[in-house]
């Protein structure tokens, strides 16, 4: 692009030792702020990365990767529909569910809560909620026991533990000589789950299905069937193309639809995230416009005299620019460096910072996620890498414009 003399020029230019010390200060401030900059914006990317894929994950422990229902809301032969969506290579597994809305009632306490009918034989293979026990066994929910499983948050709420009764209040009523009255039913709470996120922590209970649909007033049938796919991340295709292969009564969504709000708003906050701390990496980039300036001030008598032996403005134009791109690229090489290293160890400088100042930042009793997760992508660094690169590129133009515009006769007239 530059001729080679611009090149050489412009890196001795910056190699070497000005006599207003003031300019390497700028010039230093430009290349660290850039590099700040960038090291920050792949720390805080890399960090929402982290939330996303943890939140994820812990959503994905009770939410099923898809499921299936009938038109109705209900599936009466289950077991048929089992062996047409087992056909489809894509559906690893699947589970029958009973899911439908109750109140809990202990004492004075009263509580809104989900409950979800689950085969204790067979929901292991479409989720972890096995492994979320905290207090009983999840294979006591025996058909006929009755017995219920809250959320700790819910159980707390609630003032329950193992072995305690609990009343629950469904929406179906009971006519009587004196009128219409809910539906109740006595459980025993026969244990007590902890995912991690208040959503199923204080709002779900798990129960038996074949206790749940006798509950609901639907026995024989189920709600649907939860399915394991063998691509989480592609769940929405590969829901797409099975619905498509089976009847029309039939009806299937899958675990984006159901957090599509979720998710939704965490790529938009990522998104503004990206935006507001490029705009400071941006600020960085354009502190070479200062530094370029006060450059092309300092140097008017060099200017004129290569002019004099007769280099042309385009070359003047590029020996500035080549000034500022070494700027701009050693800042942002540095940062790339130092967001790299710290992303991949924020949790642990978190810990030790933690550590040293005896205080937690993210106390678990109020927050989803007590550390810093970082899952740091590369497609992210250089992205970043490149557009803090360009804006640096950007913020040579018009210092070094200004400097092929200078006339030699007067530059040497007032020197």
């Amino acid at each position: 692009m530059f001729r080679p003399l611009s090149v050489y020029i412009g890196a001795r230019y910056t190699r070497a030792k000005r006599r207003n010390h003031f300019i390497s200060f700028i010039s230093m401030t430009s290349m660290l702020g850039v590099a700040l900059g960038v090291a920050a914006l792949i720390t805080v990317l890399s960090v929402m990365n982290g939330f996303e894929k943890e939140l994820r994950e812990r959503i994905l422990g009770m939410t099923s990767h898809a499921f299936v229902t009938g038109s109705d809301g209900t599936l009466a032969d289950w077991e048929k529909a089992e062996v047409l969506i087992e056909g489809f290579p894509r559906v690893i597994n699947t589970a029958p569910f009973v899911e439908g809305q109750a109140m809990l009632n202990q004492g004075s306490r009263v509580r809104g809560t989900q409950i979800r009918g689950v085969d204790p034989a067979l929901e292991p293979k479409v989720s972890s909620i096995g492994d979320k026990i905290i207090q009983g066994r999840f294979d006591s929910l025996q058909p006929g026991s009755y017995g219920i499983i809250l959320g700790k948050d819910l159980a707390i709420a609630m003032g329950v533990g193992t072995g305690d009764k609990i009343t629950v209040i469904t929406p179906h009523v009971t006519p009587t000589p004196a009128g219409v009255i809910p539906r109740l039913k006595r459980l025993t709470v026969s244990g007590v789950f902890e995912i991690g996120m208040y959503e199923y922590d204080s709002a779900l209970a798990i129960m038996n299905i074949e206790d749940a649909a006798n509950l609901f007033r639907i026995p024989g049938k189920v709600t649907g069937l939860r399915l394991q796919l063998d691509d989480v991340y592609q769940a929405p295709r590969i829901t797409r193309e099975l619905l498509q292969t089976l009847p029309a009564e039939y009806r299937a969504a899958d675990w984006t639809y159901q957090h599509a709000n979720f998710f939704r708003a965490l790529k938009t906050e990522k998104t503004v995230m990206f935006v507001i701390l490029m705009l400071i990496v941006a600020v960085a980039a354009f502190n070479i416009v200062s530094t370029l300036v006060m450059m092309v001030t300092d140097k008017y008598a060099d200017i004129a005299i290569l002019r004099t032996l007769g280099m042309s403005p385009r070359g003047i134009m590029g020996i500035f620019m080549v000034q500022g791109i070494v700027i701009g690229l050693i800042g942002t090489i540095l940062g790339v460096i130092g967001g790299v290293i710290l992303a991949l160890n924020v949790s642990n400088i978190i810990a030790w910072i933690e550590t040293i100042l005896g205080y937690q930042f993210l106390p678990a009793e109020v927050y989803y996620i007590s550390d810093l997760p970082s899952d740091l992508h590369w497609n992210d660094v250089t992205v970043i890498g490149i557009t803090a690169f360009v804006l640096s590129i950007l913020s040579t133009i018009y210092p070094s414009w200004r400097a092929a515009q200078v006339k030699p006769a007067e530059a040497l007239r007032y020197d």
